[in-house]
């Protein structure tokens, strides 16, 4: 009851956060306005385009995670997997971070796989993302550092945190006194049964991450993650033909939209609501998009995506105990025999 109760305040204070961000920015907007665009200005084939490849990208995620699985011993089915990772994305827009438990605990319970192992293949596959983020991050800084410096410049809030995080005297003292508590008592700790407990876990998790290292197919590991976020890019920069305001604009301003909003979806609000909006608004107004037009800009291209997750999460959720019936049953069968 008690971990019920926090889970609905955690829920609550996420989505506060992600609402209050999201009507802080369309508070002072013409919203007749922003009807009579998205009922006659918008070319919603360019928006079902995008949904197509952000579906492909899903597609991909899952081939690969697949590949990463293997290597643990295990060969869980295509569907399942692809069930699996759309319940992770309907349950980020409910609890953030909550995704990557819930599809291996599906994956888990369908596929009969170890959840600390699965758990070792999403941690592995996030460092690849991460990596993967931070490399078009790097291409965009160089490519068009002049307007990154506008954008941080404009925005002393991010700037602030920034140098906080890199000079803060409590992170540097907290990192030194674990280090140090660490020297001095790791014999007493070894013996400990929580010691046991964690090297355990551990030992599952790097299970999981020598799942890169021993796959027959590093290639097609390597395409795949480029493809996902190749698709990712395409994914928004394509809805920029779907306005008049963003049409003319060139692939790396579609980059440095995507790379920034991106980091939108870090922050700790469900779908990144409202934290999205904002990245991808200032993002384009770098590029002398009005900030009416990217507000506009950004409730289509996140509504679209959203509402595509909502219901493939949905439709998953409710599919998955049907395509394992003849599992269970199975199970059940030889359990009583």
């Amino acid at each position: 009851m008690k971990k019920t109760i926090v889970k609905i305040l955690q829920f609550l204070a996420f989505f506060t956060v992600g609402a209050f961000i999201f009507w802080l920015i369309y508070k002072d907007q013409d919203i007749e306005h922003i009807k009579s665009v998205l009922k006659n200005d918008v070319k919603y084939g360019w928006v079902w385009l995008s949904l197509f490849l952000g579906l492909l990208s899903h597609i991909s995620r899952t081939l690969r995670w697949g590949m990463m699985i293997e290597p643990v011993g295990h060969k869980p089915r295509f569907i399942n997997t692809f069930l699996a990772v759309m319940v992770g994305y309907l349950m980020n827009m409910a609890f953030p971070r909550m995704g990557e438990v819930s599809r291996c605990g599906v994956l888990a319970r369908y596929e009969k796989i170890s959840f600390t192992k699965l758990i070792g293949t999403v941690v592995a596959e996030r460092l690849i993302d991460v990596l993967s983020l931070l490399i078009l991050l790097g291409i965009v800084i160089v490519s068009q550092f002049g307007k990154m410096l506008n954008f941080i410049d404009a925005n002393p809030e991010i700037k602030g945190k920034l140098m906080a995080v890199i000079g803060s005297p409590v992170l540097i003292i907290v990192v030194v006194v674990v280090v140090i508590l660490f020297i001095v008592f790791r014999k007493a700790f070894k013996h400990t049964v929580i010691f046991r407990k964690i090297m355990e876990i551990v030992s599952n998790f790097k299970e999981g991450f020598i799942s890169i290292r021993n796959m027959e197919n590093k290639g097609w590991f390597f395409f795949h993650s480029a493809f996902i976020w190749g698709m990712y890019y395409l994914m928004l920069y394509v809805i920029f033909f779907a306005f008049e305001f963003t049409s003319d604009l060139n692939p790396i301003a579609g980059l440095t939209t995507f790379v920034l909003a991106s980091f939108g979806m870090v922050a700790p609000v469900q779908g990144g609501i409202g934290a999205w909006h904002f990245m991808a608004k200032e993002a384009l107004s770098l590029y002398g998009v009005a900030n009416e037009n990217g507000i506009i800009f950004a409730f289509v291209a996140h509504t679209s995506m959203t509402v595509m997750i909502i219901l493939i999460g949905i439709i998953s959720l409710l599919i998955l105990p049907f395509i394992n019936r003849r599992n269970d049953v199975v199970e059940l069968h030889n359990v009583r025999t």
